[in-house]
C-alpha cells in the first residue's frame, strides 16, 4: 500500500511500507521456519494472510498542539505533534470519528498536554472498534480539570457515535512514555465493547486486552477450535486466557473448560459472554498461570497457552512435561521465545504450525503451534 506519511518520512513505525505484501508473508514464515528448524516433524500450514490497509481496530493517538489546531497521531524525537488522522493502517471507522474528537476538543476547550514544557491536560485518545461496528472512546486525562466537561457532553457525544459504543475517562497524571493510568471512569451505561468474532460474543472492557486485527484474530481462533475439535478432549486450560477468545472458541457439550488470566476486568469480560452463550461448564478465573497450574492437583487432556512475548515460565514448562495433558497449542507473538519453550517440552512433538499475519506492514507476525504428546 501507498502510504504519504511514510514516504514524507512523517511516520516510520511501518517498517516494511515498501515491501510488496506477499514478499512480506513469505519473509515472515520463512523467519519462523528458521527459529523453528530445531523441530523437523513440525509441518507449516498455509500463512493467514491480512488485508493489507485498514486492518487495525485499535488506534492509539496522541494528542498535542493547542485547542485551537490540535494534532491527532505521535510525536516526534522534540516531542512535537505529527497528525496521523488519515493512517491507511486504521480502520476506516476509526478515521471517521477523528473528526469528532477535533469537534469537541474545541468545543470544550480541552488543552492537548505539551510533553516538552509538561503542561497541558488531554494526553491521549485510544479508540478501539469492533467487528459490529461500535466503538470505545477513552480520553486520557493529566487530571481531573476537564471531566466535568467530558461527562457533561456525552449525549452530544454518543449521538454522533455508532450505536452500543463505550466512552471512558483515563487519568494519568504521572509524565512518562505510557498511555494510560491505573484509574478509569467509564461515562456510558454500557461498560463493555461487544466483538462477534465467529459468531461468538466477546467482551472488551476499557483497560482490557483485544487482538488489534479483528479479520486474524477470528482466524487464530477458528485454527485452535478445529485442532482441539479433532482431538476432542473432555477437557482444556486456555492459560492466559485473556478475555477468553480461546476458551469461548473450543467451548462444547460434555467439555469442561477452565480461562486463567491475571487480569481481573478480562475475566470478567470473559464471564459475561460465557453468561451470554448459556455456556454451563467453562470457568474464568483470576490467577497466575503457572500458580494456577502447579496448584490445581489435575490435569486436563488438552492446554493452550497465549502468553506475553516472554513466553510461558520455565516451571510451567517443567509442569507440562510431567503432566497428563497429550495435547498443547502455543500460540506465540515471539518466535524465539516460542522456540526455547519448544525446546523445554521435551516431552511432546510440535506436529503443525502456522503464521498468522496479524501485524501487516511490520515484522512483526502471530504463529500458532500444535504440540502432541511423545509415546512413552
Amino acid at each position: 500500500m501507498e502510504c504519504l506519511y511514510f514516504s514524507a518520512s512523517r511516520c516510520r513505525s511501518c517498517t516494511l511500507m515498501t515491501v510488496p505484501y506477499a514478499q512480506q508473508l513469505q519473509s515472515k514464515v520463512e523467519d519462523c521456519k528458521r527459529l523453528l528448524a530445531d523441530f523437523p516433524d513440525l509441518e507449516f500450514l498455509p500463512a493467514q494472510a491480512s488485508s493489507e490497509q485498514g486492518f487495525r481496530n485499535k488506534a492509539k493517538m496522541v494528542i498535542s498542539g493547542t485547542t485551537d489546531k490540535p494534532t491527532i497521531g505521535i510525536l516526534d524525537a522534540e516531542g512535537r505533534g505529527i497528525d496521523l488522522r488519515n493512517c491507511g493502517v486504521v480502520a476506516d471507522q476509526l478515521r471517521a470519528v477523528f473528526p469528532l474528537i477535533e469537534r469537541f476538543i474545541h468545543e470544550l476547550k480541552l488543552i492537548p498536554y505539551d510533553v516538552p514544557k509538561r503542561k497541558g491536560e488531554l494526553k491521549h485518545v485510544i479508540l478501539t472498534v469492533s467487528d459490529t461496528g461500535s466503538v470505545m472512546v477513552r480520553w486520557v486525562l493529566r487530571t481531573k480539570k476537564h471531566f466535568v466537561a467530558l461527562r457533561d457532553s456525552l449525549p452530544q457525544f454518543l449521538e454522533q457515535l455508532p450505536r452500543h459504543s463505550v466512552v471512558s475517562v483515563n487519568f494519568l497524571p504521572e509524565h512518562k512514555a505510557v498511555l494510560e493510568g491505573e484509574e478509569e471512569i467509564i461515562l456510558t451505561r454500557r461498560t463493555t465493547l461487544e466483538f462477534g468474532l465467529n459468531g461468538v460474543p466477546m467482551h472488551l472492557r476499557p483497560q482490557g486486552f483485544f487482538q488489534t486485527n479483528s479479520e486474524v484474530a477470528a482466524a487464530l481462533y477458528r485454527q485452535a477450535r478445529q485442532w482441539i475439535n479433532d482431538a476432542n478432549p473432555e477437557s482444556v486450560w486456555d492459560l492466559y486466557s485473556g478475555v477468553g477468545g480461546f476458551a469461548l472458541h473450543c467451548a462444547a457439550e460434555d467439555r469442561t473448560v477452565y480461562g486463567i488470566e491475571t487480569s481481573t476486568e478480562a475475566v470478567e469480560a470473559a464471564e459475561t459472554s460465557a453468561k451470554a452463550m448459556e455456556l454451563d461448564d467453562i470457568h474464568f478465573k483470576a490467577q497466575d498461570a503457572t500458580e494456577f497450574a502447579l496448584g490445581a492437583g489435575w490435569a486436563p487432556e488438552a492446554v493452550i497457552v497465549n502468553p506475553p512475548r516472554r513466553g510461558i515460565t520455565a516451571d510451567l514448562s517443567t509442569w507440562l512435561n510431567g503432566s497428563d495433558v497429550q495435547q498443547i497449542i502455543y500460540s506465540s507473538c515471539n518466535a524465539k521465545s516460542l522456540a526455547r519453550d519448544l525446546e523445554r517440552l521435551e516431552n511432546y512433538t510440535p506436529t503443525l504450525a502456522r503464521v498468522m499475519d496479524m501485524f501487516p506492514q511490520t515484522n512483526h507476525y502471530e504463529v500458532i503451534v500444535k504440540l502432541e504428546r511423545k509415546a512413552a
